[in-house]
């Protein structure tokens, strides 16, 4: 089911598989969002939920008993339920079922609401464990954005900003999307606030991972003309920059993460993930991040 929103010139639509925010027009009717052709990549938006990245092996332990799960976990590619919505605004609801407990033994709401704004729109995961015992999770943002928009246009004419300088590397990826301690020697955030997009960035390591930054915020904008998408996630600890390797795509992936892939030296007990996070019996958590385009 699609769920159409408007705000004046603004149009978006929301698909309930996946609870993803699928498309995004503005007031000059172009779409900003990336449409999911399988030639480059299928997905558009998907919510990262139970679990952000690889998890090693497909295997992690919940109370020391283990369950398999995979990449992302398996908010994409379930089911959501419309629960609330006004003309620029839709909540989707997701609930535990049969599939998910073989892979995630907790009881738990998921709503997403997407609100417009003047210029995009906001996303807002809140979480609520309705079990009885301690419940740990990630989260965290996937959207794929238009790069470049234009015909004209280079996906090398763009750069991504960092709203501050910032003094970091991007985690190293190891294969099967394991991740090391050490950190890529290039590109890195040591003294800059900028990273020029090149093709070959992703092809030699597939996802530019930063953890630590001093920024809320990040810009990927076309250096001649100035126009892109401003992202704000101060919720999350975590960025991912990512698009397929290989592909020459068009499109690239900012995604707020609170979580992460496994580290090649984890315990694999879910719990022990850097920035998991634990609800109480009854406890919920609202986390949000906002696009901007510009």
């Amino acid at each position: 089911m699609q769920l159409e929103l408007s705000c004046g010139a603004l149009r978006a639509t929301v698909e309930t598989l996946g609870g993803e925010l699928v498309s995004f027009r503005g007031g000059d009717g172009v779409e900003r969002i990336w449409w999911g052709d399988p030639a480059y990549w299928d997905g558009r938006n998907p919510i990262l939920f139970p679990a952000v990245g690889a998890i090693k092996n497909d295997r992690v332990r919940f109370g020391g008993v283990e369950h398999t799960m995979h990449l992302h976990g398996f908010a994409q590619s379930e089911q959501f339920v419309p629960v609330e919505q006004g003309q620029d605004w839709v909540t989707v609801e997701l609930r535990e079922n049969p599939g998910t407990l073989a892979q995630y033994p907790y009881p738990f709401r998921l709503r997403v609401r997407y609100a417009l704004m003047d210029k995009g729109f906001t996303t807002a995961y809140t979480v609520k464990n309705e079990g009885d015992r301690p419940m740990p999770y990630c989260i965290g943002g996937h959207t794929a954005y238009r790069c470049p928009v234009g015909e004209d246009e280079a996906f090398e004419d763009y750069c991504l900003v960092f709203d501050q300088v910032e003094d970091t590397g991007s985690i190293v990826r190891l294969d099967g999307g394991v991740l090391s301690h050490r950190e890529l020697e290039e590109p890195s955030l040591h003294g800059t606030d900028t990273i020029p997009l090149r093709y070959e960035i992703f092809d030699r390591v597939d996802t530019l991972i930063f953890d630590g930054l001093r920024s809320d915020g990040v810009s990927l904008v076309n250096k001649k003309t100035g126009r892109g998408v401003h992202v704000s996630f101060p919720d999350f600890p975590m960025l991912g920059v990512w698009t397929m390797p290989h592909k020459r795509a068009p499109y690239i992936c900012i995604e707020p993460w609170h979580g992460c892939g496994a580290f090649e030296d984890e315990s694999g007990d879910f719990e022990d993930k850097p920035y998991c996070i634990t609800l109480s019996p009854g406890q919920e958590k609202t986390l949000g991040f906002a696009t901007e385009f510009i």
